[in-house]
C-alpha cells in the first residue's frame, strides 16, 4: 500500500482510554517583533504604479530575486550568480515608507533563489546558495537572530561545483524541515544536509535520481515536489523514510493540447503545483496534487509576450514575474487563468511577491541605478483575509506512515512562520497525548517534525484550530481542520 493513500478502516475501535487529550497552547499565543504586511490604504490612482525602491547596501550590484516576511520583518537578499551580496531587512508597514532595520554583506554569497528560515534552539537562521570560485561553492548561513545586525554564520561547500553556468552544477534552492535542509543543485541533484547545528553542517546524502536539472524541491509533510530550472520534467517523492525515498509520479508539464511546456521555476500554493512558464510566451500552468499518484493539469495561462520567471499564489490571484513585465492573473477553479494587470520594471524581471495589498517587484540583471527592487500597490485596502489549508500530508485516514514521517499542510497564501507553533498545529496520538515537536513554514507551506520518531501502529490526531496560523499581514485562518493517520495498518476511532 502506498504511504500517502488513505484507508479509513471498518469499524474501527475507539482508542483507550478515551480521555480529553493534553492541553495545548491557545491558537492566539504568537507574536512577532516586526509589524508584519503593510497595514495602509491607496487610492485607485496609485495602484500598479510604484511607490518606494528597496536597496541594499553599498556593495549592491543590483542583481536582486525574491522577498519574504519574518518575524514581521521584510527579508531581502541580493547577490548576482557570481557572488557577493548581501541581505537587508525592512520594516514596511507603511510600504512606500520601508524603514531599513538591518543589513550585511558576505562576498561568497551566491544569487538565492529561495528563502529557508528556521528558528534553531534560540536562533534565527537563513540558508542561502553561496559561491567562492568556478570549482567551490555550495550554500552559506546567515544568523538573524538580531535583525539589526544579521551576520554571515557559516558555508558548506557541495561537491562537483561548477560555475560559470549558473543552472548546471550549483546550488539553486533550499528547503529547510527539520533537522534537514534540501538543497537542489542542478545536475548534481538533491542534497539532504544536516543542520542540526547550522555552524557546523554536513551532507547527509545526495540524490542523483532527481539529476535532472532540478530548480527546486519543497516538501509538505513527506510529500516532495521536484522540479526542473527551465525543463518540464517534474517528480513527486515520498521521502517520509529519509534514507528511502519513493518515487510517486514522473512527468512533464504540459498545456490542454499536450504540448510540452518548458517552465523556469516552480512553486506550490495550496493544493496546486504551480508552473511559471517560459519560451514561446509566458503565464502559469496549474496541476492539482491532491493524488500524488497523478498529478492533473487543471488551468494553463497564456501569456505570447512573456516569459516566465517565479510564480507566487495569494489566494485567488497568481503574481508571476515575466521577464520583460510582471503581471496579476486571476486564479478560480475550475481552469480559470486569465491576465488581469501589469506592471513595469526596467531589467530582467524575474520576480513579483505579493506582501499584503503590495507586489514587491525585482530584477536580477540590467536594473536601472537604485531600481532593481520596487514595491507596486495592487489592491486599496490593506489584506484582511487569512489563509486557507487546502492539502494535507499525511491524508486523513492514511495508513503505515513511516514512523520517521513528518506532517505539512500547504495553504493558498504566504505564511508569517512565527504563527506556525503548538498552539496552532496541534498534533497528539490518539488516546490524547500530546506529541512534542518543532514547527518551520515557508512561503505557503507549514511542517511539523516531531522531536522523536513516531510509535508504530500508533494512530495520530492533528488540528489546526481557527484563529491561529496567519499570513505575512497577521491575518488568521478562519477555517479549522482536524484529521487522524496511522503507522500501523488501521486508523482508531478517538473519542475527543
Amino acid at each position: 500500500m502506498n504511504l500517502l493513500l488513505a484507508a479509513a478502516c471498518a469499524n474501527p475501535e475507539p482508542a483507550s482510554p478515551a480521555a480529553a487529550p493534553d492541553p495545548m497552547p491557545d491558537p492566539t499565543a504568537w507574536s512577532i517583533a516586526g509589524p508584519g504586511g503593510p497595514s495602509v490604504s491607496f487610492a485607485e490612482s496609485e495602484l500598479d504604479q510604484p511607490c518606494a525602491a528597496l536597496t541594499g547596501g553599498p556593495e549592491d550590484a543590483l542583481h536582486h530575486n525574491l522577498v519574504g516576511i519574518y518575524d514581521g520583518w521584510l527579508v531581502m537578499p541580493w547577490a548576482p550568480e557570481y557572488g557577493g551580496g548581501g541581505i537587508t531587512l525592512f520594516d514596511v508597514a507603511d510600504p512606500c515608507a520601508p524603514v531599513k532595520i538591518g543589513e550585511a554583506y558576505s562576498p561568497i554569497m551566491r544569487e538565492s533563489h529561495t528563502l529557508a528560515i528556521a528558528r534553531v534552539g534560540d536562533r534565527t537562521i537563513l540558508a542561502v546558495d553561496m559561491h567562492k570560485d568556478d570549482q567551490h561553492g555550495g550554500i552559506g548561513f546567515w544568523d538573524l537572530t538580531d535583525p539589526t545586525a544579521p551576520f554571515w554564520l557559516s558555508e558548506l561547500e557541495l561537491p562537483d561545483y561548477q560555475y560559470p553556468d549558473a543552472y548546471f552544477r550549483v546550488a539553486l534552492s533550499t528547503f529547510w524541515q527539520g533537522d534537514v535542509l534540501y538543497v537542489t543543485a542542478g545536475l548534481n541533484g538533491v542534497f539532504s544536509i544536516d543542520v542540526t547545528d547550522p555552524e557546523h553542517p554536513s551532507i547527509l546524502s545526495q540524490w542523483s535520481e532527481i539529476a535532472f536539472l532540478g530548480g527546486s524541491f519543497q516538501v509538505i509533510g513527506n510529500l516532495a515536489l521536484a522540479s526542473s530550472a527551465g525543463l518540464s520534467r517534474t517528480m513527486l517523492w515520498d521521502v517520509g523514510d529519509p534514507a528511502n525515498w519513493q518515487l510517486l509520479a514522473d512527468w512533464q508539464v504540459v498545456d490542454f493540447e499536450d504540448e510540452l511546456r518548458p517552465y523556469y521555476f516552480s512553486n506550490i500554493g495550496g493544493r496546486y503545483a504551480l508552473f511559471a512558464r517560459k519560451d514561446q510566451g509566458g503565464g502559469p500552468i496549474a496541476y492539482d496534487l491532491s493524488d500524488p499518484l497523478a498529478p492533473a493539469l487543471v488551468a494553463v495561462g497564456s501569456s505570447p509576450d512573456g516569459d516566465g520567471g517565479y510564480v507566487t499564489r495569494h489566494h485567488d490571484v497568481l503574481f508571476q514575474g515575466e521577464s520583460n513585465f510582471g503581471a496579476r492573473y486571476t486564479f478560480a477553479m475550475p481552469g480559470e487563468i486569465a491576465e488581469i494587470a501589469r506592471v513595469d520594471l526596467a531589467g530582467d524581471f524575474d520576480t513579483l511577491i505579493p506582501i499584503g495589498n503590495v507586489a514587491v517587484a525585482s530584477v536580477d540583471d540590467g536594473a536601472d541605478p537604485g531600481l532593481a527592487t520596487q514595491v507596486f500597490p495592487w489592491d486599496r485596502e490593506p489584506d484582511a483575509r487569512g489563509p486557507t489549508a487546502e492539502l494535507a500530508n499525511p491524508v486523513d485516514g492514511a495508513t503505515w506512515i513511516p514512523v520517521t514521517g513528518r506532517i505539512g499542510l500547504s495553504f493558498d497564501e504566504q505564511l508569517e512562520p512565527l504563527s506556525v507553533h503548538a498552539g496552532s498545529f496541534r498534533v497528539w496520538r490518539a488516546d490524547g497525548r500530546a506529541v512534542p515537536g518543532r514547527f518551520y513554514a515557508q512561503e505557503a507551506i507549514a511542517n511539523f517534525v516531531p522531536d522523536e520518531p513516531l510509535e508504530a501502529d500508533t494512530t495520530y490526531v492533528v488540528e489546526v484550530p481557527a484563529g491561529g496560523i496567519a499570513d505575512v499581514s497577521g491575518n488568521p485562518a478562519a477555517e479549522a481542520l482536524r484529521f487522524a493517520f496511522s503507522t500501523g495498518g488501521e486508523v482508531a476511532a478517538v473519542a475527543w
